[in-house]
């Protein structure tokens, strides 16, 4: 696995991004990006499971491993939902579980700096080389809206 790293500035502070980042009815939006339906099921808290979801309930598993509000998010995914089961034991899941994504927000110059930083497979790195990009755009907009 290699790290890949996504940044954007927004004209908003860090608690308004942080919202939209994890606000149920903004992350719906902004996640539509990767796949239409996108949701998360979780309780916010560190140590937490975490369960990212699309329309048919297929997803991934992770757990937040650590938590500073309206600064730093990281999760490590575990494993994926398929059929509405978890797997977090299959060859396929333990070529990459234990991979972290991490969202970090820095105050620069009265703005927000988003900096996602994750462990990429190299069979994912394409897809999310372009769909990262359009996320950040998206979580942007929604952030700087009045």
């Amino acid at each position: 696995m290699e790290k890949s790293t996504f940044k954007i500035t927004i004209d908003a502070p860090r608690e308004k991004v942080w919202e939209v980042l994890w606000g149920d009815a903004s992350y719906r939006q902004w996640t539509a990006v990767f796949a239409e339906g996108s949701r998360v099921e979780t309780t916010w808290e560190k140590g937490s499971k975490v369960l990212f979801l699309g329309d048919s309930n297929e997803g991934m598993v992770a757990r937040i491993a650590d938590k500073v509000p309206n600064e730093y998010m990281s999760f490590q995914h575990l494993g994926e939902i398929n059929n509405g089961v978890e797997d977090v034991t299959s060859d396929k899941v333990k070529a990459w579980a234990g991979a972290f994504e991490n969202y970090t927000l820095t105050n620069v110059n009265g703005k927000t700096e988003l900096l996602v930083d994750m462990d990429l497979a190299d069979e994912f790195k394409d897809y999310f080389t372009k769909t990262w990009p359009q996320a950040l755009e998206k979580v942007k907009e929604l952030s700087e809206k009045q």
